[in-house]
């Protein structure tokens, strides 16, 4: 279970449990229930990449935020037609319960995002029982002064959360993503996956089969959308969310390349999937900063990245300028419900079979 973060901006609302443990990023799959994070990223390039793929049709692929190559998440699909499938996806998941927390979207504030340079000093790791190989990469790591990691004031985690550290090297253009950092007198870690924002990732992005620091091999930072975002009118990118893994089937769909043990039905939605907001959805009657997430929902959507109980994954804002008080809460998005998304189909579900090639 991911603890609350101290002191990270707006707080998950008391008595609801946080994101939840990112989905194990093993070669095995986690227990059902687990949400331990997938091994995802890479120093170390796919010497036999999977063939990429086109985006949905009537996707225009962007930039951003962190990679300077399009990306999955850059991709606008307003116009994209649904899946065939879509409606049984959505009946079947609003008849599994919907969103975590009695079917309320609600936000997540505890994740930072650090910045580094060539002067932050690095230091290599002691990887503990949650690193997988080949999974995840074995590598020295920027560690800014005076950063933090998820639900923590400090480096240290106390409180045994998911304490995702992420990192982003603006000289280097790496972008540093560990699950389960402990950084006191030594550095032990988890997962760790370091993307090459340079690289033009296919859409196998570092393997199938193979997790990341989030449970669907995904990169964590640029599905997050930060305070300095909706402070400026509008998210370029689309949204991370999770749901508990009891209303996920079990595999994956691309871009996702990993999945963990879920128990969802037949119709249940894959991990990786992709929601859209719906068109005709009326987003003047939310709040503010909700409609311009809102917005994003609707052009770029959201991708299913974890399990967990807190259905989105907003950036704290210790690190930015903007600040989430007074800008947008976490019950702000709870009128929006499973049955106001739609599906867009990214291909059939690929089983798991554990076996990462990368």
């Amino acid at each position: 279970m991911l603890l609350a973060a101290t002191g990270c901006g707006v707080m998950p609302p008391d008595g609801d449990p946080a994101t939840g443990d990112p989905g194990d990023p093993g070669t095995t799959p986690p227990p059902a229930g687990s949400d331990d994070p997938g091994v995802d990223a890479g120093t170390m390039p796919v010497t036999s990449p999977p063939p990429s793929s086109p985006p949905p049709t009537g996707a225009t692929p962007g930039r951003g935020p962190y990679f300077t190559n399009p990306m999955f998440f850059n991709a606008d699909v307003s116009a994209t037609p649904k899946a065939t499938n879509s409606a049984s996806i959505i009946a079947a998941l609003t008849a599994a319960g919907g969103w975590g927390n009695a079917n309320k979207m609600q936000i997540d504030f505890s994740i930072d995002v650090l910045t580094a340079s060539s002067t932050t000093p690095k230091r290599a790791f002691t990887p503990t029982d949650d690193f997988y190989s080949p999974d995840c990469d074995q590598s020295t790591v920027p560690v800014p002064v005076g950063g933090n990691v998820e639900g923590e004031d400090g480096y240290a985690c106390t409180g045994d959360g998911d304490c995702h550290l992420l990192v982003f090297d603006t000289s280097a253009k790496k972008l540093y993503e560990m699950w389960r950092a402990n950084i006191t007198s030594t550095f032990q870690g988890g997962c760790l996956a370091v993307w090459d924002a340079t690289r033009a990732y296919t859409t196998g992005l570092r393997g199938d089969q193979c997790t990341s620091a989030d449970a669907a091999g995904f990169p964590i930072a640029p599905l997050l959308f930060t305070a300095d975002e909706v402070k400026a009118g509008h998210i370029d990118h689309a949204i991370r969310f999770i749901l508990p893994n009891n209303r996920i089937k079990r595999g994956f769909v691309h871009p996702a390349t990993h999945g963990t043990d879920t128990t969802g039905g037949a119709n249940a939605p894959s991990y990786g999937v992709h929601f859209r907001l719906r068109a005709d959805y009326p987003i003047a009657s939310l709040p503010a900063g909700a409609q311009v997430v809102a917005r994003a929902m609707q052009k770029y959507g959201m991708y299913h990245a974890d399990g967990g109980n807190i259905a989105l994954t907003a950036q704290s804002d210790r690190h930015t300028t903007a600040k989430w008080s007074g800008l947008l809460g976490p019950r702000d998005l709870a009128a929006l419900k499973v049955s106001d998304f739609e599906v867009i189909d990214h291909g059939a579900a690929l089983a798991i079979t554990g076996d990462c090639n990368r």
